[in-house]
This record gives C-alpha cells, structure tokens and sequence, in this order.
C-alpha cells in the first residue's frame, strides 16, 4: 500500500472505533489489508509474470495444480481452485488451444476427463514457477520465517473457519 492508502486505513479503523456495535474496527482493519494485499500481489504477478506470455494468474493456478497432482478431473480442480466449472473449463480451453494442456477421457470413468499439461505445459510451469516464487519472496521479505508460517496458520484457521455458505 501507498501512504495514502495507510492513511486511509488509520483514518477509517479510527473513526469505526468511535461508533457503536456492529462497527469493528479490528475486523474492518483486518479485511481491509487483507484485500489490498491480495488485490496488489495478483495484481502484481499478473503485469509482471503471466500477462507478458498472454496467461492469467487463473490459468496459471490452474497449470500449478496439474504439475502438482497429475492428470485432474475438471470437476476437482474447480473445488481446489475456488473457481466455478465455467471459469474452469473457460481457462482449460484456453490453456488447451494454447498447447499448454490437454483432455483425456478418465481411465475409472469413461463418461469422464481429466486434464493433463502437455510436455510444453510442464516445461512453461516449471519455468514461471521460479519466476513467481522469486516475487512472492520478495512480497513476504518483510517477514521472518517464524512470521511468515504463524501468518501462513492463521490464514488457514480463518480459511477452515470461513461462512458454511461460502464454496
């Protein structure tokens, strides 16, 4: 965040501590730079890393996880992505016409697919994975690695945690 933004952020927890329930200055504060974070490291990787080779930081995810698991159902990645079937099956075409991926009937269900990377799709994965962990180290150098797993577990408590009608 720019001062402005840090302002900003002071100036609204501030004024929300004034005000009576439901006002929460601590979660407004917490959401808030957690938002902006988020929206400047995608933001990031996505003008630095990704759009320059005509990908999206979806796409790549999406990649990420096949070079990790292995031929997926697209039904398996959209549950491990947080990203809806449509969006899924619109970034596997995408990936698919650029010979990065490709489909496969599902060898225990032949009414199935999954989608595999490509000898070209694991060669541009493992490069731009050291691209991107080069710049998320450069993000979280702020932190010691203490730090930066206790922030890791907390995450992933309020993730375990999240609303039940959120996916």
């Amino acid at each position: 965040m720019d001062r402005a933004d840090l302002r900003y952020a002071a100036y609204a927890r501030e004024r929300l501590a004034a005000m009576p329930p439901p006002a929460d200055a601590e979660a407004f504060a917490l959401a808030y730079n957690l938002l902006q974070l988020a929206y400047l490291l995608v933001t990031d990787l996505e003008t630095r890393i990704h759009r320059p080779r005509g990908w999206t930081l979806s796409g790549f995810r999406l990649m990420f996880k096949l070079w990790l698991l292995g031929p997926t159902r697209p039904v398996r990645l959209a549950e491990i992505s947080a990203m809806s079937r449509s969006a899924v099956t619109n970034a596997v075409n995408t990936l698919e016409r650029d010979g990065l991926v490709r489909r496969r009937p599902d060898p225990g269900d032949g009414r199935a697919v999954v989608v595999e990377l490509t000898p070209a799709g694991q060669s541009a994965v493992r490069e731009i994975f050291t691209e991107q962990t080069r710049r998320e180290q450069e993000w979280f150098s702020p932190l010691a690695p203490g730090e930066r797993d206790e922030l890791t577990g907390l995450l992933g408590r309020i993730l375990a945690a999240r609303p039940q009608d959120v996916p």
